[in-house]
Order: C-alpha cells, then sequence, then structure tokens
C-alpha cells in the first residue's frame, strides 16, 4: 500500500479563512451539511470555497453552513425542495436512483488519489454521465469520491479466502457485489455503528475508508487491514445547488462561482478526503494497527469479478442513454491526465 505525503490540513483551512467575511455580502449561499463538525467537509471544503466565491464575487456572495438540516439521504430532497440552496450526497443513500454514478466505484488496482480520481470523475460526468439526468432538480457543482475502501478485521487475514463467512460491515453499489463474490456475509450498518458492533463480536470486521481507524474509532476494534492498491472500492458524491438559486444572482456572480466550482471544487473534495486518510494511518500506525497487501494470486481473481459487475453495470446503464465503456475510456485517460497536473493543494498554497 502507497500512503503519499500530503499537505496539512491546515494550510487549507486557514487559506479558506484567510481571505475573511465581506461586511456587505449581498447574497448568501445556504449549506446544508450532514457530516460532524470536525469532519473534512466542514473544515477544509466550505470553508476554502467559501472564501474562493467571496473573492471571486468582491464579497457579493458569500456561504452559510447550516448543519443538522437533515439526514444524509434527504440531502438531494432538501436542496431540490429549496429548504437549503445546496448540501453533498452520497450517492449510495439513494439506492436505485444512482446507477451511472457508480463509475468510479470499480477497483482500479492502482494507486492515485482520491483528488486525482475526483477531478477525472467530474470531467467523465460532464461528458458522459450527465445525460442520465440522475441529479434531475438539482444542478451539479462538483463530483467526488472517498479513499480507497479496504477490509478492517478483528483478527489477522493474509488473504481473500480466509475472509469466507466472516461478518463484515458492507455497504450498497459495488461494495456488496465484491463481498458476495468474496463469500462475506454482508451486514448492513452504518459506519458510526461499527465500533460497537465489532466490539461486541457482533461483525468480524468492516469494509470501510483508511480515514475510518481514526474517525470511527476502527483501529481500537478491527486493527488489521487488508489492502490493494487503489482500494477494494470507491465511493461517489456530488455537490448540489438548487436551480431556482441562480434567478437571485447576476449572470456574472453565477459565471463567477462556477468558475471556482466545477474541477476546483471537485479536487478540493478529493483532496478532502486524501487528507482524512493519511490522518487515519498515522493514527491506526500509533496504536499498532497491521496492514497487509493482498497477494497477486487474490488481485487477479479480484479483476475477474471487476469484470463481471462492470459487464452487469454497463447493460444497466445503457438503459439511461450512456455509453459505459466509453465513459470507462474517458474516466481512465482523464485519470492519467489529472495526476500529471499540480492539484488544488499547490494552487491554495500558493496563493
Amino acid at each position: 500500500m502507497k500512503i503519499k505525503n500530503r499537505l496539512m490540513i491546515g494550510a487549507v483551512a486557514a487559506f479558506g479563512l484567510s481571505l475573511g467575511t465581506p461586511a456587505l455580502a449581498q447574497t448568501a449561499i445556504t449549506v446544508s451539511t450532514w457530516g460532524g463538525p470536525n469532519h473534512g467537509v466542514n473544515t477544509i471544503v466550505w470553508p476554502t470555497w467559501k472564501a474562493w466565491i467571496e473573492e471571486a464575487t468582491e464579497g457579493r456572495v458569500t456561504v452559510e453552513v447550516v448543519h443538522d438540516m437533515g439526514p444524509p439521504a434527504a440531502q438531494m430532497e432538501i436542496v431540490a425542495d429549496g429548504i437549503a440552496d445546496a448540501s453533498w450526497i452520497f450517492h449510495a443513500h439513494m439506492a436505485g436512483r444512482f446507477l451511472a454514478t457508480q463509475l468510479p466505484e470499480f477497483p482500479t488496482f492502482e494507486d492515485f488519489s482520491s483528488e486525482d480520481a475526483a477531478a477525472a470523475y467530474w470531467h467523465t460526468h460532464q461528458e458522459f454521465l450527465a445525460q442520465a439526468n440522475e441529479h434531475r432538480g438539482v444542478d451539479v457543482l462538483a463530483m467526488g469520491v472517498h479513499g480507497p475502501g479496504q477490509i478492517f478485521t478483528r483478527t489477522q487475514v493474509d488473504s481473500i479466502d480466509e475472509l469466507a463467512g466472516k461478518r463484515l460491515r458492507v455497504g450498497g453499489g459495488v461494495m456488496s457485489g465484491l463481498a458476495d463474490a468474496m463469500r462475506v456475509t454482508g451486514v448492513a450498518l452504518p459506519p458510526t455503528g461499527v465500533y460497537e458492533a465489532a466490539s461486541q463480536g457482533v461483525v468480524d470486521g468492516a469494509m470501510l475508508t483508511l480515514e475510518s481507524l481514526r474517525s470511527f474509532r476502527v483501529a481500537e476494534v478491527a486493527p488489521h487491514t487488508l489492502t490493494v492498491d487503489g482500494g477494494f472500492y470507491r465511493g461517489s458524491f456530488a455537490i448540489v445547488i438548487n436551480p431556482m438559486f441562480w434567478d437571485q444572482i447576476s449572470a456574472e456572480d453565477r459565471e463567477a462561482i462556477e468558475r471556482v466550482s466545477g474541477e476546483h471544487l471537485s479536487r478540493l473534495f478529493g483532496y478532502m478526503m486524501d487528507v482524512s486518510d493519511e490522518s487515519g494511518v498515522e493514527f491506526g500506525q500509533e496504536r499498532g494497527a497491521t496492514f497487509t497487501q493482498a497477494p497477486e494470486a487474490d488481485i487477479e481473481r479480484l479483476r475477474g469479478v471487476t469484470d463481471e459487475l462492470i459487464a452487469e453495470w454497463t447493460a444497466a446503464v445503457a438503459d439511461r442513454g450512456v455509453d459505459a465503456e466509453a465513459a470507462l475510456a474517458h474516466f481512465r485517460e482523464q485519470l492519467a491526465m489529472a495526476a500529471e497536473s499540480e492539484g488544488i493543494a499547490g494552487r491554495v498554497v500558493r496563493q
């Protein structure tokens, strides 16, 4: 497993606050957020995006973040109904509605940052996936992914075969398909329930992201991690805004907001996930967590399973007007291009 050294949270958060809040901002984007107060979306993404918007609009537009306006699965509706102007959504929370957005969830078996994946995902969505109209009722400002999903267990596991029969926390989508193929007994739990379930022996482990080692205290109850480069899976997110919000502001300010959203905001979201994962790994290592790379035979087996899952997905999204093969090829091409760019971290610090 490869962990890249990146900038600390404070560098981005400090930039996000450095420009200050204009005294006479005329319009505020009310953002509904469902992450905890210390989640990176609240400490990195929203403060930095707010600063970008205030600078781009010369103080005419600002951002106001409101917590606990509704549960995660309700965020799409909250924005579509105009209760909030914007929010971030996790596509797996709305099973059945989103299929095209499973594209970045499939394993790639290559080690790359969430920042680069988010940038590639944004461009692929705009080019190939938006036509599926799965975000109807809202406008999409950015796309994002979380870090590589790995497998955490209470006892040491050195191969996929040793997972057979174990009870693991799993989510939906690609994660469930992989769990079935590995003969894992999936248990539906929110990430916040893993600590209690593992400590009581209800589950033997979980499929989660590396940041969970710290944020959900997984290192304390499931300290052994089985990894593959790029993760067994990833998760898909979007930052969305109510279309009627644009009626409140000028075309000039809309253009300014869109200019600091899109790839920029997508990269910022992915950067936040990278920083969170690194913090999780450091936390786990300090507490004696182990990290075991899955053997090559397992990787080849997973490649076969992934090909089958992609074939099923390809057929499903065809009914929504998506050319899955072209979209996947474009995503991988964009991923390679994104990896060659400077990235959001360098631009934030230089500014």
